[in-house]
């Protein structure tokens, strides 16, 4: 019972994230790290599959290994997600109460991304002589 229920979990983040590969604002990769969690608890096979994934298993890895983000895609994620707040609070949200979450969700997903979230280790460019 416990194994269906991390199964279900796991495959309703993979369908999320699914939708967030597509869907701007909506982070793909935390729903990834979420699903190879979940499918760690019940189907290495399936943990496997996610760490696997081209585009997004590297950067689940990442997490994992406590690595965090590299500084581009720190930057694409806070662009992506301030372009769909903006479109969200003029186009799409009428009451401001509404209006001020979106904006105070917004501005805790950047503290997290550039406070919280570690920032993955760079290679140096230069050649030593």
């Amino acid at each position: 019972m416990i194994r269906a229920f991390w199964f279900t979990l796991g495959w309703i983040m993979v369908g999320i994230g699914g939708v967030g590969i597509v869907l701007p604002g909506l982070p793909a990769t935390g729903f990834f790290v979420f699903a190879a969690g979940c499918f760690s608890k019940c189907s290495p096979r399936f943990e496997q599959w996610v760490l696997d994934l081209p585009t997004i298993g590297p950067h689940v890895r990442d997490y994992r290994a406590g690595l965090g983000m590299r500084r581009n895609v720190k930057i694409q994620a806070t662009i992506m997600m301030w372009l769909s707040i903006a479109l969200s609070v003029t186009v799409a949200i009428e009451p401001v109460p509404i209006k001020a979450i979106v904006i105070a969700s917004g501005l805790l997903g950047s503290w997290f991304i550039w406070v919280r979230t570690p920032l993955y280790p760079e290679t140096s460019s230069t050649v030593e002589a």
